[in-house]
């Protein structure tokens, strides 16, 4: 992985009396006893990850995780009680409130899942807030705000209040403003929940065209699997406070770490994650005819020409050489395996 823009390492956040001291009396590391025992509680527990240059890291779990937690503290929206911070190669716990204040209006977008737009000002007015906040002169910023506005597909809006959108174009409205300011790092907190399935569904679409576009790093919390699989390059799965694995789906689903991410994965349709990597086996040196499937190819979308073909099929690396070859009875094992008994 490149070097991360933004890491944390061994962060807690405890509430309660004099947390701090807490923590030092147990070396850092108290027991899930001794918690309970002491009257705390452990939002977040010693909790370390590292997202890349460019990354859509998705921090997922059920309600009361820490989840939503981790991202403020990652933000520095609420303090940690404990552990370290890294973004951009400086030290947040470090900075002070005037440091902060000037990285979130410069380096950090955030979108949350309530979209507190501002009801007296017009779309516009709206997207171009955090310029204003900037001082950045009213033509500038407006141009900025209509290019956003254009961005996230409300031109022709720009003069409507909050009240006359829909709840998905509201939230449209949230990501442009969030975006005006061109951040480094972008978070989001269940910006989709509030929406209705269909729009909910639109949005991600938007999301990942946005994203294609802009190339930003992103942490996104969710409790939706199904979102955090269309979404994600990895996935933090947090129970209690601590996360108990970080992992591409794939990894997520084929190697639970603990019987929670069993758990959680067990019900997930299988050929929406495994590519043709996972399931292909040794090219045996016999033709494999004329069908092609990419080494990386969602089994979804190639399970189809491999049920349908004679034989085995060839697979291939981005180059075009021969690495494999795919099978009926290999699929049909990935996607309805024998149950045990």
């Amino acid at each position: 992985m490149a070097e991360p823009i933004l890491s944390c390492r061994g962060v807690w956040k405890l509430f309660g009396s004099a947390p701090e001291r807490f923590l030092r009396e147990h070396n850092g590391a108290p027991s899930r006893e001794a918690l309970v025992k002491a009257g705390y509680i452990a939002a977040v527990r010693d909790a370390s990850l590292e997202v890349a240059p460019g990354e859509i890291l998705i921090v997922m779990g059920l309600s009361g995780s820490g989840k939503s937690t981790l991202l403020r503290c990652l933000a520095r929206l609420i303090e940690p009680t404990a552990g370290e911070i890294v973004f951009e190669g400086d030290d947040l716990l470090s900075a002070d409130a005037k440091q902060m204040i000037e990285l979130r209006r410069h380096k950090m977008g955030m979108v949350f899942q309530h979209f507190a737009l501002l009801p007296h000002r017009t779309v516009l007015q709206n997207v171009a807030f955090p310029l204003e906040v900037q001082g950045i002169a009213r033509v500038e910023r407006e141009k900025r705000a209509l290019e956003m506005i254009e961005l996230v597909g409300l031109d022709g809006r720009e003069g409507y209040y909050p009240r006359e959108l829909s709840g998905g174009q509201q939230q449209r409205v949230g990501i442009a403003r969030s975006l005006a300011v061109g951040p480094d790092l972008w978070f989001l907190d269940e910006p989709f929940s509030a929406l209705d399935p269909l729009i909910r569904r639109e949005m991600q679409d938007e999301f990942l065209r946005l994203q294609n576009v802009l190339q930003k790093t992103i942490v996104f919390v969710t409790h939706d699997f199904d979102e955090a699989l269309r979404l994600a390059d990895r996935i933090a799965i947090m129970y209690e406070g601590e996360i108990v694995q970080i992992g591409t789906a794939e990894e997520l689903v084929t190697n639970p770490a603990t019987d929670y991410v069993r758990e959680f994965t067990n019900n997930i349709a299988k050929e929406q994650f495994l590519t043709v990597r996972q399931v292909m086996s040794e090219p045996n040196g016999t033709s494999l005819g004329d069908i092609r499937v990419g080494i990386d190819d969602k089994l979804s979308d190639v399970a189809r020409n491999v049920l349908d073909a004679d034989g085995p099929i060839s697979v291939v690396d981005p180059n075009g050489a021969l690495v494999g070859q795919l099978t009926r009875n290999r699929v049909m094992d990935a996607l309805f395996p024998a149950k045990e008994p």
